[in-house]
């Protein structure tokens, strides 16, 4: 669970996003920054106890996601970001390794598994699975664990059929996405109670088929 400071502290930099107010108050990103760590550490456990994939001696510290903003190819100048980003890495992670990352943000907390913009090659080797095999992934996605857990992103999705596949095709739908992620909502409140790290472990497991489809399409 977490300190309701920890979530305090990202609408007090929501804002003061400025480098002298952050200078001043660094000892509350500090304290928010052990009160995550110590979250962490315990979902370390549990999720590496479910995919073998992911490694038990994984350091909190590398799950934590940086809260300075490269601001370098962005209009928006702010040096900080508004939210804390978990993303728990397995072995060899890389752009052909679909991803665990949490996300926690005052009004938009939510935990999310697959690929978001995979390259090229990626997100064609994952429509020719779901093509080939479009039984097992509808069967996935439509399990009652996981229909009552999460929802696929539709955030970036084609309007025409992708190169290859007629409009006709029975999971066009599916097939249109470019992005294949599922994601699961959680209400901050949820944070403040000690039943989050379970809640998020059943949340682990109910996902698992869901990334092991993701691995064996592009395992070539």
């Amino acid at each position: 669970m977490l300190n309701k400071k920890t979530f305090e502290f990202l609408e007090l930099i929501a804002q003061n996003n400025n480098r002298e107010w952050f200078a001043e108050n660094k000892q509350l990103y500090e304290d928010a920054k052990a009160d995550l760590l110590e979250m962490i550490a315990l979902l370390i456990k549990e999720f590496s106890a479910i995919d073998p994939q992911y490694s038990a001696d994984t350091e909190p510290k590398k799950v934590l996601m940086r809260i300075y903003r490269d601001v370098r190819f962005s209009k928006n100048k702010d040096p900080y970001k508004k939210n804390y980003g978990l993303a728990f890495d397995v072995k060899g992670y890389g752009p052909h390794t679909p991803s665990y990352y949490l996300h926690i943000q005052p009004g938009s907390c939510f935990f999310g598994v697959g690929f978001w913009q995979p390259e090229t090659q990626v997100l064609k080797m994952i429509r020719e699975e779901i093509d080939y095999n479009a039984s097992e992934f509808v069967a996935i996605i439509n399990a009652p664990d996981f229909r009552n857990t999460y929802t696929l992103s539709e955030e970036d999705k084609l309007k025409k059929a992708p190169k290859g596949y007629e409009i006709d095709h029975p999971q066009i739908e599916l097939l249109k996405l470019k992005s294949i992620i599922a994601i699961y909502k959680i209400d901050e409140k949820e944070f403040f109670k000690p039943t989050i790290v379970n809640k998020l472990k059943t949340a682990f497991e109910i996902i698992q088929p869901f990334v092991l489809f993701l691995r064996k399409a592009v395992d070539h």
